[in-house]
């Protein structure tokens, strides 16, 4: 079977879906990889890369796709939302897709994606379960992020982050706050310690608090009730908007008292909650600097402006888009691991095995047969479920 990676068309995106290093696990599961001419190289990667591990270069994305039993991509469908549609007229009902589809955001664009025939599995929706940890693209460039949003702090912050006894006297060190302790709010808390910096965190799931301290942070405990803030795949909730207002009121103190806020709050496929205000913004010291990591949910702070960067009363608010395109040679290395590991899974015995029984394939599964068949997606849609189905697994 012939596997097509095709040259990214996102604006800036510099990752690649397949880096060579794992071609050779993938031809031992009988899978052949195609790749557009230069689809590699903004992450480092040259055509001589691929062909010297077996891989076989294509001209032209027509011809990848023409090549190619299955795509795997970095971003399709409402992931990228204007160039993708190109993609449509080269989609064909016996192709398998494999990307990030973005699709609780933008479930018309799983709509229009249907209507070529595609099999489209998103890999947005991955479950947090053990099995899927090696797939699991979220947590990937979640960690990238992480360690991103710590260096772009830094790099704005009028002050150094570690706390230095020199001749010329004693360097206090920067103080940070972490709101969210994810994947990204965890790699943001060891990335600002390992510099120096006295970090707390915060998260309302309570769970988290060893996680946190384990990595060298305070744990910011707040009296607020938290038991229905975690779903069942280990993903935050979104809370009324009460909750949040207390959760503001609580925590405004805690803002004020440090240099750099990174904020890591996002639900997928909803609206980021907001975490902090202008009021709160303006309480801070001049000089602070916040970094905003769901900019691309419309954000946790409310001055903040998606791909931007503000300044209000001498605080600098950053609101970065798609971090892990910033380093794009290891994020697609492990980019590439992930999506191996999810070919591996498609592919048994060199023959595709779209297994439903496999929860990973069932809950990624977007589109089969002209329809939208992924319950979360259908149900945001209005579409009730195809024929002789009764609604799947959500």
């Amino acid at each position: 079977m012939i596997v097509g990676v095709p040259r990214e068309t996102f604006p800036d995106e510099q990752r690649v879906a397949l880096v060579p290093d794992v071609l050779p696990t993938l031809a031992k599961a009988g899978l052949e990889v195609v790749l557009q001419t230069g689809a590699g190289a903004a992450a480092g990667f040259a055509d001589a890369a691929y062909t010297a591990k077996g891989g076989r270069i294509a001209a032209s994305r027509q011809e990848v796709f023409a090549a190619a039993a299955l795509i795997a991509q970095v971003r399709a469908a409402a992931a990228n939302p204007q160039a993708g549609t190109d993609d449509g007229s080269l989609l064909r009902p016996d192709h398998v897709l494999i990307a990030l589809c973005d699709p609780l955001s933008e479930p018309a664009a799983v709509q229009a994606l249907a209507g070529t025939g595609v099999q489209a599995f998103a890999l947005d929706l991955i479950p947090r379960i053990t099995r899927a940890q090696s797939m699991d693209v979220l947590s990937s460039m979640a960690t990238i992020a992480g360690y991103k949003s710590v260096i772009l702090a830094a790099s704005h912050l009028p002050r150094m982050f570690p706390m230095l006894m020199t001749a010329a006297g004693t360097v206090a060190p920067a103080h940070v706050f972490v709101i969210g302790a994810g994947v990204a709010g965890l790699q943001a808390i060891a990335s600002a310690k390992r510099l120096g910096a006295v970090v707390h965190a915060y998260d309302v799931r309570p769970a988290v608090k060893e996680q946190c301290e384990s990595l060298g942070a305070k744990f910011v405990q707040m009296d607020l009730e938290t038991k229905d803030s975690e779903t069942a795949g280990g993903y935050a909730r979104t809370m009324d908007e009460g909750f949040y207002r207390r959760q503001r009121e609580l925590m405004k103190q805690v803002v004020a008292a440090n240099h750099v806020v990174i904020t890591t709050a996002a639900v997928p496929g909803a609206k980021a909650p907001v975490l902090i205000t202008a009021d709160m913004v303006d309480g801070m010291m001049p000089g602070s600097v916040i970094v905003d990591l769901a900019a691309e949910r419309g954000g946790n702070c409310e001055l903040t402006r998606p791909g931007e960067t503000v300044t209000r009363n001498g605080v600098t608010i950053l609101g970065p888009l798609n971090l892990a395109s910033t380093v794009p040679t290891h994020a697609s290395q492990m980019f590439a691991r992930n999506m191996s590991a999810f070919l591996r899974l498609l592919v048994k015995d060199k023959a595709l095995n779209i297994d439903l029984n496999d929860e990973i394939i069932r809950d990624t599964l977007l589109t089969q047969n002209g329809q939208v068949v992924h319950p979360r997606v259908r149900e945001r849609l209005e579409t009730p479920a195809p024929d002789g189905e009764e609604g799947g697994v959500d």
